[in-house]
Order: structure tokens, then sequence, then C-alpha cells
């Protein structure tokens, strides 16, 4: 429950709300001002909480028309200071919000709402535009109204200069990562992070935690392996060759000497065979652990299209990464489209930890309190409902196979409605829905499908389904965001009747389903139909689950409910386990985004490397070359100054096949460097002023910056793949991928500095029609 801090603080808000009730119009709106005038002479948001809150309160009481509760306004202290704040569904989350987020924009620094989908995130900043203009704040939205139409920087700019934005939880995560790509300061458009809360929060730091958003970029070169090696896997033996395990699956020793003996080649592991490595990975995961028309469906025109696993409907254009994507087309002999190197990466959970502030709100958080303390740092806080709540939350009914289930199922939801006592199903996946939208169509009952598709237009069905008499077919995610208000007289007819049909991926999905009805102490029912067949129960094996539902074997009602109940238990195990995989994954691309970006930040906003270090890292890149070739031919020697220094010699290397003896290393080296030396007296002597060789050092450097760190990004998430096939007892994946991640930026650093040099001694300077100089690269 919320802790009695937050009780204290709500009495002194309380107390605050008869002063601010008697200020005019004019007075109100001038807090503001008075509120930013305290900031700046050095008052806390916290010591301004209470009168904040009720200046904020009335504003809303005023302008809305709507007085937030006192759980809202406890819900609002506990998002300031930084809890996740567990609200039933229906308890005016939206108004909640206004309380901390104005607080927070107070300070002039970035503060944010992010909530699920953009017609949540354009919805509340219109609704509540008039109660921020009041208080003289500017209020945006992250979204454009235009969905063809990319944004420009300046746009994307004038938005996140605004006190207040709302915004989707990817629009963000994707600006984040553009924001980091820009090539000049004057591109940048977003501020630095302060506070944000997370609407659905349990839904954006755990369900969607694992899938990092990426940006892609230039193609990679198309690669003749994928046919290759999606052969070789169909000649594989199950347990024999590969093992399966949590949605994961890898060779086991006996699959590796195999592979070794197919491909004629020494070591599997060895790093000259890591691109065939990492195409048998992508294979194996194609085969075992992708499955048609659950993961994916290949479409009329020969496309494979990803299915949404929340809500299984089809989402056009998006591709999973890493080539595995490729492997499915080639495992269904279509087309291999074209993979794209990964340009710039994060995850949510590392996108909202760069907050210095952050909370969220959530009808369904509590149940998870304990992993999102340990990812997080993040307390729960349990607010109370404003009224008492009247819902009546059935038994689940058990059943050995879908049919029975369904059959159920339908007969219920006939019942309610011939009562005129609306009713709301509730399945897993879109093919659900379907089959429940059938088996009505049958009965001659009228009925709405909500697929998640469209999330304006569910919006407005989904608040129609409290309406005497109206059947709503949905998967859970359908018009979430959206309260479902009770029409006349349906109070008197039991309220909304919650149907589930089907045992869903975790508890909070279900809590999320039945918290559809009884909203604001509201009558209302739920009830969940559940079976052998449900996609969440396969997890306890076919062979199990054929003995009970294709024969006549009995299985009594306790043990029906265990198997079904333990199978969740166990599934909800393994998204905890992959969770904190991709947590343990995502440490090693967070310390090195963190450090490149720092560099690359000091870059853009002016700094640049002093010319004396140029000179150290070429005289250093010479070390590295003799290192390399202790007994260099003339060939190599031209070669190397050709490719890095100068594209002309000069007569002291004409004499380098008569060097003999042991000095020759050391003289070589004295001659380059001298090289080196004239050449940068040249490059030098080029430019105008000191000022404008910094500034071609700045441009060289940040350019040689980014190549390295695209491809390391690239490489990283390659590198993933590749080691989740090397689970075996004797190899830590995550071990593994640590040491060579590391070992992998000790090359990228090699490469950059040379790269540095390269750039700057070989690079030519222009100028456009607006005098600004521009470099044309090696």
């Amino acid at each position: 429950m919320a802790n009695k801090k937050l009780y204290r603080i709500l009495k002194k808000v309380k107390r605050e709300q008869f002063a601010a009730r008697a200020l005019s119009d004019d007075a109100l709106g001038r807090k503001t001002e008075e509120f930013r005038g305290r900031i700046a002479e050095g008052a806390s948001t916290n010591s301004l909480l209470p009168e904040a809150f009720a200046v904020a309160c009335e504003a809303d009481r005023r302008i809305l028309g709507k007085e937030p509760y006192d759980c809202q306004i406890l819900g609002g202290i506990a998002l300031h200071y930084g809890y996740l704040a567990e609200m039933n569904t229906g308890e005016g989350k939206t108004l909640t919000a206004t309380l901390p987020l104005y607080l927070n924009a107070l300070t002039g620094k970035s503060t944010m709402l992010v909530t699920a989908n953009d017609y949540l995130a354009d919805r509340d900043a219109e609704e509540l535009r008039p109660v921020y203009e009041f208080l003289g704040m500017s209020v945006r939205s992250g979204v454009s109204r235009d969905q063809e139409k990319d944004m420009h920087n300046d746009e994307k700019r004038q938005i996140y200069q605004a006190d207040i934005v709302y915004t989707t939880h990817s629009l963000l995560g994707f600006d984040y990562l553009l924001n980091n790509l820009v090539s000049s300061a004057e591109d940048r458009f977003m501020r630095e992070f302060y506070y944000v809360i997370i609407d659905e929060a349990d839904m954006v730091l755990m369900d969607a935690a694992t899938m990092p958003l990426v940006i892609s970029g230039v193609p990679r070169v198309q690669s003749n392996l994928y046919a290759m090696a999606d052969f070789f896997v169909t000649t594989l033996e199950p347990e024999r060759d590969y093992i399966e395990e949590e949605h994961a699956v890898w060779l086991t020793d006996e699959g590796v000497a195999y592979a070794e003996r197919y491909f004629r080649i020494e070591k599997f592991y060895a790093a000259e065979n890591f691109e065939l490595n990492r195409h048998v990975t992508l294979a194996l995961k194609a085969h075992i652990t992708m499955e048609r028309d659950k993961d994916y469906v290949v479409t009329e025109k020969g496309e494979v299209s990803l299915l949404d696993n929340g809500t299984g409907r089809l989402l056009p254009g998006m591709k999973l990464r890493g080539g595995v994507h490729q492997a499915i087309e080639s495992k269904e002999k279509v087309k291999i489209t074209q993979e794209n190197r990964s340009v710039a990466s994060i995850t949510y959970q590392n996108l909202f930890l760069l907050f210095p502030r952050m909370s969220g709100m959530s009808g369904t958080i509590a149940d998870a309190k304990k992993e999102l303390y340990k990812v997080y740092k993040k307390r729960v806080a349990i607010i109370p409902p404003n009224r008492p709540l009247q819902r009546v939350d059935k038994k689940d009914l058990f059943f050995k196979n879908a049919e029975a289930q369904y059959e159920e199922a339908i007969q219920e939801v006939l019942r309610c409605h011939e009562t005129g006592q609306p009713v709301l199903i509730v399945t897993s996946t879109i093919a659900d829905t379907e089959l429940a939208s059938r088996l009505l169509i049958a009965e001659q009952v009228a009925h709405s499908v909500l697929n998640a598709n469209n999330a304006y237009w569910e919006a407005q069905i989904i608040k129609e389904a409290g309406q005497e008499g109206t059947i709503t077919v949905s998967t859970g995610m359908a018009g979430r965001g959206t309260d479902i208000r009770l029409g006349p007289g349906v109070k008197e007819l039991g309220g909304l009747a919650v149907i589930g049909i089907g045992r869903m991926a975790n508890i909070r999905l279900e809590r999320q389903a039945r918290g559809r009805a009884g909203r604001q102490g509201d009558p209302g029912s739920s009830q969940f139909f559940v079976s052998l067949e449900d996609d969440t129960v396969s997890a306890v094996g076919e062979k199990t689950l054929e003995k009970y539902v294709d024969r006549d074997c009995r299985i009594s009602r306790r043990k029906l409910r265990k198997l079904i109940n333990g199978t969740r238990k166990l599934r909800e195990e393994q998204a905890v386990a992959q969770r904190k995989r991709s947590v343990d994954y995502d440490k090693v691309l967070k310390r090195q985004r963190t450090m490149m970006y720092e560099v690359r930040n000091r870059l853009l906003d002016g700094g640049s490397l002093e010319p004396e270090m140029v000179k150290q890292l070429a005289y250093e890149g010479v070390q590295g070359f003799l290192k390399e070739n202790p007994h260099p031919a003339t060939g190599d020697v031209t070669r190397y100054v050709l490719n890095n220094i100068a594209y002309n010699l000069d007569n002291r290397f004409l004499n380098i096949e008569q060097m003999k003896g042991r000095a020759v290393k050391k003289v070589l080296g004295k001659v380059l460097i001298s090289y080196i030396n004239t050449a940068w007296k040249n490059k030098a002597r080029s430019f105008a002023s000191e000022e404008e060789l910094k500034e071609y050092i700045r441009l060289c450097s940040l350019r040689a910056i980014d190549d390295a760190w695209v491809e390391q990004v690239d490489y990283l998430q390659q590198l993933q793949y590749v080691v989740s096939g090397r689970a075996t007892a004797q190899r830590n994946p995550v071990f593994e991928y640590h040491e060579e991640a590391y070992d992998s930026f000790l090359r990228m650093e090699k490469t950059i500095k040379r790269e540095i040099v390269r750039n700057i001694f070989l690079g030519d300077k222009k100028y456009n029609k607006a005098g600004e100089m521009f470099v044309l690269f090696p």
C-alpha cells in the first residue's frame, strides 16, 4: 500500500487547496511564475509540492470541470517521488499525471509522459492542453498527425522544447537514437532527459523490455550462406545434434563435430568461421523456434510478415534483426530480402534508465514488484480506489479441449446477452477473436471485433462496450487506455461482464482484462474459460497434452487446474529469465554507447583534437605497421604511405630495398615519421587559420568515430545470435559475449585512431556556397 509519508503529504495538499480555491483566475495562473522564481532561488520541487499540486488541482477543476480525488492526488505524489503506482483501471490516471507533470515542468527541464500508442498520446495532450496553457505552460504531442510524413529536426525541436511532452515509448526511443546520429550540434533536437512518467509501465518496462529499438542503415553485402545453412539444418537430428530450451536452440558437441565435417572446417567457433557460425545459428532459430502462423505468416505476395506476440496482429514493414528474418525467408523458400546494418540500438530498459527521475503507472504492476526493483530499483505503491471495488471475479473454468471450452464460453455470453447485459470477450490472439466471432455469427448475434489494428478507431468502439445489449470481441491489448462507461440501465443488469477465453501469458494480462469491468465502483463480473489447448499451456509438452486432449484418458478437475496453472508459472519464469538475459547482454552495449556518445557530443559541441595529438596518433600508426610487418617490402611501405599519409611519395623512399640489418625497422620508422612531419606541415599550411584547421580535424574525427561505431553496433547485434548458439554446459554465452564484445571494443579503438589519421591526412577540404567547410573523405 502507499506508505504513511505519501498520506502526510496528501494532508498538506488538501490544506493548500483552500488557499488555491480563493484565488482569481489571473492570480491562479500567475502562481506558475512565482513557483519558477522560487526554484531559481534554490527551492526544491519537494518543498513546492503541496502548493503546486493544489494549484494544478484547482486548474483541473476550473478548466476541465474535474477535481482530482484524494486517490488521484495520492497517485500524483507517488509519481513525483519516483514510485511505480498501481491504480485500478478507470481511476483516472490521465488526470493524476497532470499534477507531477506540472510540478516537474516548473524546473524548466525536460518533462514527459510516454504512453502505449499514438492515439493516447495525442488524445491526452489535446484534452489537457487548456489546463497547462491556463497555467502558462506549453504542451506538445510527439505524434505526427500525418503518418506518411517524417518530421524534420526543426519540428521535433519545437516538440521537445515544450514544457510538457506527451509521446509514445517507441517514438521517444527512436528520436533518442536519431538525436545521437546527427552530424552537427545545430541538428540536435532533444533536451537532456530529466523527468518521465511511463503509462502502462508494466507493458513498457517488462513485456516490451527485451525487444530493442534498432535503426538500420546501409545494407549489408548480401550473403550466399543462408541457403547453405538452411539445408544443413534440415539434416540435423533433434537431441543428438541440437537442443531446444526456453525458446533458444544450440548445437550439441556431436552437432558441432558434424558441422565441422559437413563444411570441411577445423574449428566451428574459430574467428574465421564467424559468418558461417552466425548463419547456422540463424537457420536453427528459424526452423526450431520460429513457427509459421504463430510467429509469422507468408503473405499471398510471398513475403514473410511478423505477428505481434501480444495481440496476434500483423506487423507490416517490421523485420527481425540480425539476419533472422532472412533465415526465415530461406526456410520458407521465398525471395530473401536485403539485410541491413544496425546503425544504432537501445532497449527500453536502458532508455528509461537514462532519466534521472523516472516513474510509472499501471493497473497491474504490483505482481512484478520484485523484478521491477531488481532491474530498475523502483518500488511499487498501490493506490487505493476512490470507491470500493464491486466487481465479482468468478472462479476460472477448466476444460480438456478447446471445443468444450469455446462451447461453454459462448453459452455464457448468450446467457448474459439474453438479459441485455453487455459482454466483453477477451482473447490472447487474433485467431481466437476470429473463432469467437464465427461462433457468434453462427448464433446470429451482432457483435464488434477489435484486433488492435487501429488505436484511434478501436478507442471509439471500446467506449461503447458498456451499452445495453452490446457484445465486443477483443484481443487483450485492443482499446487499452480507454475507459468503458456503463450505459443507462446497465448497472441494474449487473454491469459489464468480461468473458476471458484462454489462459493468458501472465497474471498481469488477466488482471488487465478483468479490470475492464467494475470501473469506479460500478458493478461487473469476470470469468476465464481455459483449456489444455491454450497456447500458454503448450510448455508442458506435446506428449503430455496428447494423452489428455486427444484420448479418452480421464483427468480430475484438480489435476487439470494444476496442470494449466503450472504451465503458466513456468512460462512466467522463462519470461523473467529472458528479460534478465537481455539486461546482461545490453550492459555491454550500454557502457560502450555511453562512452561513444559522450565523445561524440564533445566533438559536436566544438571540441577537437590538438594538432600534436594528431601527429602522435600518426606515429602510433607507424609503430603498429612495423610491428605487423617486421620485414616490409617496398610495396608494403608504398601502400601504407599512399593509404594513410599522402597520395604521393618523395625521394626518401627510393632506397628501401637497400636497407638491411637489424636497424632496418628503426631506420624505416624514422623515414616514415619524417615524412609524416612533412605531410602535416603541408596540410596545416593549406588552412587560413588555426580555427579552420581545428574545425577540419573535428569533422575528420567525427567521421572516423561514426563509421567505427556503426560497425561495432552491427557486430554486437550479430554476436548475440552467434553466442546464443554456444549455450552448452561447457560454454556460458553471456560470459563469452562480454569477453568478445570487449575485444571488439579494443579493435574499434585502434580502427578509430587509424581512420582519424587517414581522414585528416588524405581528406580534401571544400566550401559550399554559404562559405561553410565540408570534407571529401578518402
